[in-house]
């Protein structure tokens, strides 16, 4: 991909950001490009959640910019980024268990809905129309994500890779102008992972959604991303395409481990 010729969807400038006296970020600068999906690996404790929780908005750096489709958003509420656009799946699973997955999916379009609780009681027409545009939504939703078997589930008693792909499937339910990813393949089999690689590669594709995404399935990595990013404790310590990575000394040296 020719990042010369695509818009920067996000932004990250000098981001530093400590806990006591460890610090978890150090001067990270990053971009994000209109239609990639960008990895961001290292090995543990090298700074990868504490940077999204800096772009979903759960984490507060000490210093440092981060912009969204041109606007500052650094020290901007987390509901206020998922008003405007940017949406979140977490490595721990955070779904309504009993509910169903097509409840869940809808739980994802609030920040869409326009009709309070007292024109709901008056003006039901209103709110019916509006119930069936999210419900539309949300079945396309779940005909892209091939959940037609498990809609009317209740989401507890779905296995631990459906329950991820739910998870997707509320993210994408906010309609997001750029989706953020933690640890997407983390617990699933292989047959799981080849499914959610597929669904990453469609929203990117199918839907022009830009994917932030940090994995340590290396394969997977290499198989879907344009580029990557490498953290060490902390630093931003290599940046490029997944074969000039793979090839890097540093990489290698701090992520796989070998001399």
């Amino acid at each position: 991909m020719d990042t010369a010729e695509k818009k920067v969807i996000l932004k990250v400038e000098n981001l530093s950001l400590t806990f006591g006296k460890v610090a978890a970020l150090s001067d990270v600068s990053l971009e994000v490009y209109d239609g990639e999906i960008l990895s961001v690996i290292g090995p543990n404790g090298a700074g990868k959640t504490s940077l999204l929780n800096c772009l979903s908005g759960f984490y507060r750096p000490d210093r440092g910019r981060i912009a969204f489709d041109g606007q500052e958003i650094t020290n901007m509420p987390t509901h206020k980024r998922a008003e405007a656009g940017i949406a979140r799946t977490f490595q721990g699973i955070q779904l309504y268990l009993g509910m169903t997955a097509l409840d869940n999916i809808m739980s994802g379009r609030h920040i869409h809905m326009r009709t309070n609780f007292i024109q709901n009681a008056l003006y039901w027409v209103w709110s019916d129309r509006e119930e069936t545009d999210h419900r539309l939504v949300a079945e396309d939703i779940i005909d892209f994500l091939e959940m037609e078997a498990i809609r009317d589930r209740v989401v507890g008693s779905l296995g631990y890779g459906l329950r991820k792909r739910v998870d997707l499937g509320r993210a994408l339910a906010l309609e997001p102008k750029i989706l953020i990813m933690d640890e997407p393949m983390a617990g699933m089999n292989v047959e799981e992972k080849e499914d959610m690689a597929r669904f990453i590669l469609d929203i990117q594709e199918a839907k022009k959604i830009p994917v932030v995404l940090v994995e340590h399935d290396m394969e997977v990595v290499t198989d879907i991303s344009n580029r990557v990013a490498v953290l060490d404790w902390g630093f931003k310590i290599a940046e490029g395409r997944p074969e000039e990575i793979m090839r890097n000394p540093s990489v290698i040296k701090a992520y796989i481990g070998e001399e």
